[in-house]
């Protein structure tokens, strides 16, 4: 009979063990992805470089040029970074002085400019390059999957490699504006490809049999 109560309490402490260390591994009940979309979405992180030039009513000068240049070359300036100026005086020639170094470059000048601490100095312009890069944090998940769950890993390949592909991270958050102006020729070409296809109905509707000739 003993034998028997020890055995009894045995099994319960290993139950209750069991239990205990199965209640650790999983997380509460309530928690835990229940649907079908990814957790692990991609994040866009924007840094603005700041450089401020000494510019005049005739353009920047020779010397302003190279440290510009040098600037944009030390920065391994590319394709999906953006160049920006802030220029109170708003002259043209700085500009367009700033727009043919950025050229080099293949970077064309945006519109506007982000805010950016401190001022201007007299007859200044501050030139902005924004780089952005997109990236999935905490990927990849191997967490604990709760019941009737989603994994926490669901996603993070798909994600990941979206964001180490696309060549403009803003796109991911602004999207990309189409042309505002098409050619209508090849815009209504497809359509008319269509409306004049005869349908297969009209013509002669060859039999096929699905037994061989013998």
């Amino acid at each position: 009979m003993d034998r028997v109560k020890s055995i009894a309490l045995l099994a319960g402490f290993g139950a209750a063990l069991l239990a205990a260390s199965g209640a650790g591994a999983l997380p509460p009940p309530g928690h835990g992805n229940r649907g079908l979309e990814s957790e692990n979405q991609p994040i866009v992180q924007r840094t603005d470089y700041v450089m401020d030039l000494a510019g005049a009513y005739d353009g920047l000068p020779a010397a302003e040029r190279q440290r510009l240049n040098g600037w944009f070359r030390s920065l391994d300036l590319a394709y999906g970074d953006r160049v920006s100026i802030d220029d109170p005086r708003g002259a043209d020639s700085t500009r367009r002085d700033i727009a043919r170094v950025a050229a080099e470059y293949g970077i064309l000048l945006s519109d506007g400019a982000p805010i950016t601490p401190g001022e201007i100095g007299p007859d200044g312009v501050r030139v902005i390059v924004s780089r952005s890069v997109a990236y999935v944090p905490g990927c990849p998940n191997w967490a604990p999957m709760g019941p009737s769950s989603t994994s926490p890993n669901f996603g993070c390949a798909f994600n990941t490699n979206l964001a180490a592909m696309i060549a403009d991270p803003n796109d991911l958050v602004l999207g990309e504006q189409g042309a505002r102006t098409g050619d209508a020729t090849a815009t209504t070409k497809a359509i008319k490809v269509y409306r004049d296809r005869i349908p297969t109905s009209v013509g002669e509707i060859k039999a096929v049999s699905s037994k061989e000739d013998k």
